[in-house]
């Protein structure tokens, strides 16, 4: 298999093979084709191993591909017939925040350190922002200003795959007020909502105030049970597809055709929340189940909580067209829900270069004490406790596999200085774990931490 792939491009080779070998995949290949060998494909393009390697694993990350023992890569069988209308197209681009704490070992599952914060360059922008020619004295664009949301569509198209246009984002003051509109702009009957279990449960908390029951479906190791979902009576499915919230699972392309599907046979939406998205250390970032939509049912909400700053509350959503009108109808579209010069500073940090210059960075220091955490719970529990996700976030999820009482751990800790999360508090009894934040530590507290951790957990088993 020859390919046309350019050396001088301004695009990693393995990005490249990435790309052609996914639009073969959808174009022509058949389900259940032999994809070459590793070996074979690198030495007939001039390639090295691990260019293939890596673009191999993106593929199967993604779901195009699958792994058989000792025979190779194989396309999915489960991928929907490219001849399907709602087959991928080619041409695709590609607990939420946390309060400071006094113990010396803050596990937060959902903090970022202070360092990681472009400070300095903040205040510059900000400063620029107020130097241009803003008007203070009239009401902001009630969509979010045009600027901004033009910087943020050109991101999501080139970046995470959306389609979307710049007047079918509406800027929101966090995840909160995002869900809150989508859950008010949704007028289907019956108002029931589906919810991944283990899922957010202020999603739940959310849409219960706006009317709606709630039905929870199961998620397994590929992702949402699609049977449990076409059991239900639920219009709208709120799901977290790039990386489960919490478990970690990425759901593969076939499934996310799938939920289209459902979408679409029963004129229902998809609430898309691209959580976790840019804290991908295994791969390249899955692009968004938005840019598949061809049918106008996802609406695709972000935030720039875990990757920029919990602090700001900035949130947007991307709506359908079908939706456009009647959010253009409700009263809180005429006010802004984000002021005015903090969106002129975000535009000017984006449409500057600095935000993904800021994840890049971002996420090599993650990965840094991602990486050191992995570690320090295998060196230090090691065959005590199962690693149930890992590769992507800020956190760590583990569950015991001896006999111990979590919650009695947790109040032990406290008072040595140590500050554990417990997944059941948002999830239920039903699944349990440790959240092993490693975001607002530094790598030398992470191997403190955790080895005094372990040494707590040893004390208690012996007790």
């Amino acid at each position: 298999m020859l390919l046309p792939l350019d050396d001088n491009a301004g695009t990693p080779l393995y990005e490249q093979l990435y790309r052609v070998l996914k639009s073969w995949i959808v174009n022509e290949a058949e389900a259940g084709e032999r994809l070459p060998s590793v070996r074979a494909l690198a030495k007939e393009n001039r390639l090295s191993r691990t260019t293939v390697e890596s673009a191999y694993a993106q593929l199967y990350a993604e779901g195009y591909i699958q792994s058989r023992p000792r025979s190779g890569y194989y396309v999915a069988e489960d991928l929907l017939s490219v001849h399907s209308p709602h087959s991928l197209p080619s041409d695709s681009p590609e607990p939420r925040s946390g309060a400071g704490s006094e113990s010396c070992y803050d596990f937060c599952p959902a903090r970022l350190s202070r360092e990681i914060f472009p400070m300095k360059l903040w205040r510059r922008l900000t400063l620029q922002a107020l130097q241009e020619d803003l008007d203070m004295g009239a009401y902001p664009e009630g969509q979010g200003e045009s600027g901004l949301r033009r910087a943020l569509a050109d991101y999501l198209n080139r970046i995470r795959g959306t389609r979307c246009r710049p007047d079918q984002i509406v800027l929101c003051a966090g995840f909160s007020e995002a869900v809150s509109l989508a859950a008010a702009l949704i007028d289907l009957l019956p108002r029931t909502l589906a919810i991944e279990y283990p899922g957010y449960r202020l999603t739940e908390q959310i849409f219960t105030e706006h009317g709606y029951d709630i039905k929870w479906v199961g998620v397994g190791a590929r992702g949402i049970d699609l049977e449990a979902l076409e059991s239900t009576s639920a219009r709208v499915l709120y799901t977290t597809p790039s990386r489960q919230y919490p478990t970690g699972v990425t759901l593969p392309i076939a499934k996310r055709q799938a939920l289209l599907e459902w979408a679409e046979r029963n004129s229902a939406y998809l609430l898309e929340d691209d959580y976790d998205s840019e804290l991908n250390y295994l791969h390249r970032p899955i692009p968004a189940m938005q840019g598949l939509d061809r049918g106008g049912r996802v609406l695709y909400l972000g935030t720039f909580s875990k990757s920029l700053s919990p602090a700001l509350r900035v949130a947007y959503l991307v709506l359908p067209d079908a939706l456009l009108e009647r959010y253009r109808s409700l009263s809180r579209s005429h006010f802004a829900q984000v002021s005015l010069p903090l969106q002129k500073t975000l535009e000017l940090f984006i449409t500057g270069g600095h935000w993904e210059r800021h994840l890049r960075r971002v996420r090599t220091l993650n990965r840094r004490r991602h990486d050191r955490m992995l570690k320090a719970l295998q060196r230090e529990l090691g065959d005590e406790i199962e690693i149930l996700s890992s590769g992507g976030g800020l956190a760590i999820p583990v569950r015991p596999r001896v006999a111990i009482d979590l919650v009695k751990l947790r109040e032990v800790a406290a008072t040595k200085g140590l500050r554990l999360y417990l997944a059941s508090d948002f999830y239920g009894k039903d699944w349990e774990a440790l959240r092993m934040g490693f975001g607002g530590l530094s790598e030398e507290q992470i191997d403190a931490g955790v080895a005094e951790l372990a040494k707590l957990w040893r004390e208690l088993r012996e007790r």
